[in-house]
């Protein structure tokens, strides 16, 4: 059998740690690995497995959309775009959306249209101020506004105009208001920062400061979005409504899509000043729409609600029974945490692997859970049961 972690050894490019199992297929909330080994998937992508792995409607949806037309140039019109777009825009706020790959280039292209913006409407404006622990995507822009410096020092010098202040303290982001700040832009929930959750006064207040100052507020919903908190998007079960969202991640359940959105009033794009060549392809947003269309009509905002209160339930359990270790679950839907008074996540991950769980050390201290929006209650207690070994063993 070919080791395929050798051939990885010689032939990739060191960008990241790899946990030490070799995934060849997936079904539903489950993988198996090269010898044949089971796992549940409780790290999804991170969060991009919406429906599951290979769900059938989305197969379904890549299979027909094959057959008929993969790619064509942005320079003509394609059906699915324009459909998924429609279907966006009439379960949300926004009034527009242009199709990127990821969402770093989403993020990237929400940096331009805010410093557009700022340029049109604002005396051009350009500064954006973002959270600490925030994270934005690998571009060089997007990992400037990240708030985490490991991911951008490497990188310097770089470029300015990025303004980060704590999360969930609107006093700092009055303070660093300027004339020249364009835009606020902040995840709803900080996921790769540790699945950090603001107080419910937070983004209410931002959007009245936004408002009062002439400001754009972007959020970052690459993560949050598509039902991951529970409604379709983050937002809507927080109180506020943002003039410009990116998403990724769950949108193409596992297909990489991505999307901008923007209300009229932040749409300043005029042809030439942005493109992509397999932005919004026909494969990927008829991916996407397949996804969004089996949320929507199968209900998703209750589906999830239901089983985050089951998971939720379980691991407020874990944390009655192992006092010393687990301090609190925080997040919202099926975006959660496990918090531990110490720097364990590390051998809790590595541990639930070895006994067939995929989970995420998204801090030293933090171990992430982002199942399949379709992960069922058996699945769920089956996954708490080897934390619970995981825990006790670390």
């Amino acid at each position: 059998m070919t080791d395929w972690r050798e051939v990885e050894s010689r032939v990739f490019m060191t960008t990241g740690r790899r946990m030490p199992v070799v995934v060849e297929r997936g079904e539903g909330t489950r993988v198996w690995d090269d010898a044949g080994k089971t796992y549940l998937d409780f790290f999804g992508g991170p969060a991009v497995h919406s429906l599951g792995h290979c769900h059938p409607v989305l197969v379904e949806a890549i299979t027909n959309q094959a057959k008929k037309l993969i790619h064509v140039s942005n320079a003509v019109y394609s059906i699915p775009q324009l459909q998924l777009g429609e279907l966006l825009m009439e379960n949300s706020v926004f009034d527009r959306v242009y199709y990127p790959n990821s969402g770093a280039e989403a993020n990237e292209a929400a940096i331009k249209l805010a410093r557009k913006w700022g340029g049109l409407h604002k005396n051009g404006a350009f500064e954006i101020i973002t959270a600490v622990d925030s994270f934005h995507g690998r571009t060089v822009a997007a990992v400037t506004a990240t708030g985490t410096d490991r991911y951008s020092a490497p990188f310097a010098p770089l470029p300015g105009g990025f303004i980060k202040v704590p999360f969930d303290d609107v006093e700092a982001l009055q303070q660093a208001t300027t004339p020249m700040t364009c835009a606020i832009m902040l995840e709803p929930i900080q996921g790769e920062g540790g699945v950090n959750v603001p107080n419910a006064s937070y983004f209410p207040a931002v959007r009245k400061w936004c408002d009062d100052n002439n400001i754009l507020l972007i959020a970052d919903e690459v993560q949050t979005g598509m039902c991951r908190t529970g409604p379709l998007f983050a937002y809507e079960g927080m109180e506020f409504e943002p003039d410009v969202m990116t998403l990724a991640k769950g949108l193409g359940g596992g297909v990489p899509v991505a999307a901008i959105l923007a209300k009229e009033s932040a749409s300043a794009f005029t042809p030439g000043d942005h493109g992509s060549t397999y932005g919004g392809n026909p494969l990927a947003t008829a991916a996407a729409l397949a996804v969004t269309k089996y949320m929507l009509d199968n209900d998703f905002p209750t589906v999830v609600a239901k089983r985050s209160d089951y998971l939720v339930g379980k691991l407020e359990g874990l944390q009655k029974k192992h006092a010393t270790k687990i301090t609190g679950t925080r997040g919202k839907g099926l975006l959660l945490a496990v918090a531990f008074s110490g720097d364990i996540a590390e051998k809790v991950t590595l541990d639930c692997l070895q006994n067939g769980l995929i989970g995420n050390n998204v801090r030293p201290n933090a171990f992430r859970l982002a199942p399949p929006l379709t992960v069922s209650e058996a699945e769920i207690d089956e996954a708490v049961d080897i934390i619970d070994k995981a825990i006790a063993a670390a």
